[in-house]
């Protein structure tokens, strides 16, 4: 008796639904934002991860194994991505998203992986060939594109400039991680090592939160429990699960592909921001938008190659 499924067409379902999980975070975050003036970034942030945290012990717990060859320089290493993949990167993008739109947030993270391809040209003295140049171009002049159209509808020029950078350095944060990770998670196991980093950058949000809010207990208790529900979404449904999706998907259909199927990330974002946030993109910012996600997919689809 064939299976229902084919093992790729799991993994095409897991990564669709990730990619779909993932594009309501900052939906989830905008919204939680217009419904109390206590709730900021740093608030957020400590539900989201502090909901998410048990799950990523149980994970980085069921998955240990006996470590070999493992020194401390390698456990620094993976404090250190840990800290900067979902802690720093995570609340750069949340502050970000105070000053400028869910879609606009949304193509500005979808650079991380035209960042990763500059970083390692640099890391590596190699040349980048004309068609990762072309890509790039395209990536960036479809951003600016987009940007340049929000900006015009901004009536706080600064606010949005600073919107926008800080979503920019998230991605470069991200994918300053995303570099880091192969040699990691070769020697801690791909499950262990997510486990591990995740549990890591929660816990320096809740770090975060004790230090930066003067009675967190007490801001946490006169939470409205919408907000609370807002947390926990963001925890479970916007990061625990697509994690576990995204890790099922690429261990059957291998990165490359995952992430091509991840790319319909930005398109659904901005289709649930139309939807639910009242936003709207015009004619040229849509142009932009589809020129970034060609340029991205170029990338993806050469699986980053560089010129010799």
């Amino acid at each position: 008796m064939q299976p229902f499924l084919t093992r790729n067409q799991i993994g095409s379902l897991c990564a669709i639904c990730a990619a779909f999980l993932f594009s309501t975070k900052a939906i989830f975050i905008k919204q939680a934002y217009a419904l109390s003036p206590d709730v900021d970034a740093t608030v957020l942030m400590a539900l989201r991860m502090g909901s998410a945290l048990p799950f990523f012990l149980i994970m980085g717990w069921l998955s240990r194994t006996p470590y070999r060859d493992i020194s401390a320089k390698d456990w620094l290493q993976l404090i250190i991505a840990g800290l900067l993949g979902y802690y720093f990167a995570s609340l750069l993008d949340f502050k970000g998203l105070m000053y400028i739109s869910a879609s606009l947030e949304r193509i500005i993270l979808f650079l991380y992986p035209t960042l990763t391809v500059i970083a390692s040209s640099l890391i590596f003295r190699q040349r980048l060939s004309f068609k990762t140049l072309f890509a790039i171009a395209l990536s960036y002049g479809g951003t600016v594109i987009v940007m340049l159209q929000e900006q015009s509808n901004t009536p706080h020029e600064s606010n949005f400039w600073l919107g926008a950078s800080l979503v920019f350095a998230s991605a470069v944060a991200f994918a300053t991680y995303l570099l880091m990770t192969p040699k990691l998670m070769m020697k801690f196991g791909s499950w262990h090592y997510n486990g591990l980093a995740l549990s890591i950058a929660c816990l320096g949000t809740l770090v975060h939160f004790a230090l930066a809010i003067p009675q967190p207990l007490a801001l946490v208790a006169s939470l409205p429990l919408s907000i609370w529900g807002y947390g926990l979404i963001l925890g479970f449904f916007v990061t625990v699960l697509p994690t576990v999706l995204m890790m099922q998907s690429i261990a059957r259909l291998g990165a490359a592909q995952s992430a091509m199927i991840a790319s319909i990330g930005p398109i659904l974002t901005i289709l649930l921001a139309v939807a639910f946030l009242d936003e709207h993109l015009n004619v040229i910012q849509w142009m932009g938008c589809l020129l970034n996600i060609l340029g991205v997919l170029m990338i993806t689809l050469s699986k980053k190659k560089l010129a010799g």
